[in-house]
């Protein structure tokens, strides 16, 4: 994964959400013409709570600030009743505050994501997003992920095989 922004601070990190950083995590706010892209925070945090076993939320920090929101699904099967499917793992949600975007904290919370799923034994990442001009299809695809031609709802979904050890 290449990038052409500007390098993160090696101070990035993620961590979970505790009691300490939850008022944090729901004032991340992403850019007013991308609010009917991606779910907020508040929403994503009910969802984790409500589907605890496979979601991953984590507050992206550089340094003592936080800048985004990343939340991943472990081990989600795509429909357990049909013979051969695998288990899916993937990006569930990702907010960067909007004053943030742009610095590569976006990237390094998808490599982040991606990181844990492979430690997990994974060997692809699935994400969906709504398409569209103002949509996140560049982004993703820059990242090396590649549209599957499957839809979620009004979602499309994209995919990246990870390299193998």
């Amino acid at each position: 994964m290449s990038t052409s922004s500007p390098s993160p601070s090696p101070a990035l990190r993620l961590e979970p959400i505790t009691p300490a950083t939850i008022d944090a995590a729901l004032a991340l706010k992403v850019r007013p013409d991308q609010e009917g892209l991606v779910s907020p925070v508040v929403k994503s945090l009910a969802e984790a709570y409500a589907h605890g076993d496979t979601a991953w939320p984590r507050l992206v920090f550089d340094g003592d600030r936080p800048v985004g929101f990343v939340m991943a699904f472990l081990d989600i099967r795509f429909n357990p009743e049909q013979p051969g499917d695998q288990p899916r793992s993937g990006l569930w949600r990702l907010n960067i505050g909007a004053e943030e975007q742009g610095r590569g904290y976006g990237r390094f919370a998808v490599e982040q994501v991606c990181a844990e799923i492979r430690r997990r034994g994974g060997r692809r990442v699935t994400v969906t997003y709504v398409p569209g001009d103002h949509g996140p299809a560049g982004f993703y695809a820059s990242l090396g992920f590649r549209p599957t031609g499957e839809f979620s709802g009004d979602q499309e979904v994209a995919e990246l095989a990870l390299p193998e050890d």
